[in-house]
């Protein structure tokens, strides 16, 4: 169903961009939504699968080759992002998507045949550059199209199909190890890396027919692309329309500005790049991904009793606990994508970090206090509340506020710096998270995550504005009004008083 616009009688329906934002979502939005956010799904498959993999590779690696081989993805996810950023404000949101695609696909069928240790990283590495051009591109996609009332819901399917994907991955393991379990070290683990390429291969495919980012579109003067794009949204305009919008929106940028000769970055674009590297990093460093990547490794010993039959088991054991972590994650992710527009960006990702600083505590005192069957209990309570706080209100809070904070111009290059962060210190965590374990033991680093945890709190308080309900076009003027205004004046303005 489309919708007509009223050029002469409203001043809004000259703004094509308006009509786009006020749009009500229709199911094409969610099935296109989902189409973008397939790559979200594969960054959870092949992000986790290592996870049950990693016990049955016949590659005999420690120290920092280990902690490569699990955390590769992302030092090549650091680089997708980067080499991402500047190619989809050049080509296009749509071009670049599907790019990604056909990498996973690519990576996925080379993890699966791999023939040697390094081999396996390379293939890892290169799945990482389609996870980081995908994390820079899917969001900023996302925020050019959806109306703002529902941006939040619509981004946050992105998290949501994370999540899936991690889970999906512990089920595919858990099928093919306990329907072949004397297969574990041939192809078992195979499979679980290669069958990433089947929905890999579909969204290659599929995204072909995507329309492109309208707002990119009229970025770059191509106003007959942004009229076909408008249509297959199901706004219809004129030529004249977009004309006239674009000459809008090229006053309003000036005015931003105050400046013609100023660049793009402006004191606002960059103070926001800062927010969003900051939020990506405490996303990260607060130590989510230790429990999925590493879960059925360290959970293991915990259900081991002796032999070489046993350590099977107890690794089945493992990917089994994981993947009841991992369901709890789909599950309590609709909770941030249900409020996420509701109550807004700060109270629900203050409220994640909150919940994720007092259930990491929790399973630190499980693991420093209890022995036995208490000890498993309370460990997987604290560890499953920590990864429920993060999925309510930190994982898609963050891809969210990259998406729609940045002016088009530089959305994607700006986008991508932040996702490059954001990798970059998910490879610091997970790399030397086995030295870091062997060094102070698991319970200590959980306090550790605890503390920064807190400390995330206090950095969302202090710089992070309240942005729902806003246009993506309104919220850069935010962080230009913050870049002004004094320490004091800048804790109002975020909370809102």
């Amino acid at each position: 169903m489309s919708v007509h616009t009223e050029g002469e009688q409203s001043g809004d329906s000259q703004n094509v961009l308006a009509l786009l934002d006020q749009r009500p979502p229709t199911s094409f939005y969610w099935s296109l939504t989902l189409l973008a956010t397939l790559g979200g799904f594969l960054f959870g498959y092949d992000t986790a699968n290592i996870g049950s993999a990693l016990s049955f590779v016949p590659y005999h690696l420690t120290g920092f080759a280990l902690g490569y081989l699990v955390a590769g993805a992302s030092v090549g996810a650091a680089v997708g992002a980067l080499l991402a950023g500047p190619l989809t404000d050049l080509f296009g949101r749509k071009s670049l998507l599907i790019a990604d695609a056909g990498i996973y696909t690519l990576g996925a069928l080379l993890s699966a045949v791999t023939w040697h240790a390094w081999v396996l990283i390379a293939a890892r590495t290169l799945i990482g550059l389609a996870i980081g051009a995908d994390s820079a591109i899917a969001t900023a996609y996302i925020a050019e199209y959806a109306p703002a009332d529902r941006r939040g819901a619509l981004s946050m399917l992105q998290q949501w199909m994370i999540t899936v994907g991690i889970l999906i991955s512990y089920i595919v393991a858990l099928v093919l190890l306990r329907s072949l379990p004397d297969r574990a070290y041939g192809i078992d683990w195979r499979l679980i890396f290669g069958l990433g390429a089947v929905p890999a291969f579909v969204g290659l495919v599929l995204r072909t027919r995507m329309p492109e980012s309208p707002r990119w579109l009229l970025e770059k003067g191509r106003y007959a692309g942004v009229k076909k794009a408008m249509g297959q949204l199901g706004v219809e305009v004129t030529i004249e329309q977009v004309e006239r919008t674009a000459a809008q929106l090229r006053v309003e940028e000036q005015a931003r500005k105050g400046d013609a000769r100023i660049s793009d970055w402006t004191p606002g674009v960059r103070r926001a790049l800062v927010v969003i590297c900051g939020f990506f990093t405490f996303q990260q460093i607060t130590g989510i991904n230790v429990p999925l990547y590493y879960g059925p490794h360290v959970l293991a010993p915990l259900f081991q009793s002796g032999g070489h039959g046993a350590t099977v088991d107890s690794a089945i054991a493992g990917v089994e606990v994981t993947a009841i972590m991992s369901a709890l994650n789909v599950g309590a992710t609709y909770f941030g994508f249900k409020y996420i527009d509701r109550l807004g960006r700060r109270l629900m990702s203050m409220g994640g970090y909150s919940g994720m600083a007092v259930s990491a505590l929790i399973a630190a005192f499980g693991l420093g206090r209890l022995h036995g069957t208490a000890q498993i209990i309370v460990v997987m309570v604290g560890l499953n509340l920590f990864i429920a706080s993060f999925a309510v209100g930190v994982g898609g809070t963050g891809w969210l506020i990259q998406g729609e904070t940045f002016p088009t111009a530089v959305r994607g290059r700006a986008a991508a710096i932040g996702a490059a962060v954001d990798w970059l210190a998910n490879f610091a965590v997970i790399e030397v998270f086995p030295t870091w374990q062997s060094g102070i033991g698991l319970a200590w680093v959980l306090v550790c995550f605890s503390g920064l945890a807190v400390m995330a709190v206090g950095f969302i308080y202090m710089f992070l504005p309240e942005t729902k309900g806003l246009s993506v076009d309104e919220i850069i003027h935010l962080y230009e009004a913050q870049a002004r205004l004094t320490p004091a004046s800048l804790r109002r303005r975020s909370s809102g008083r």
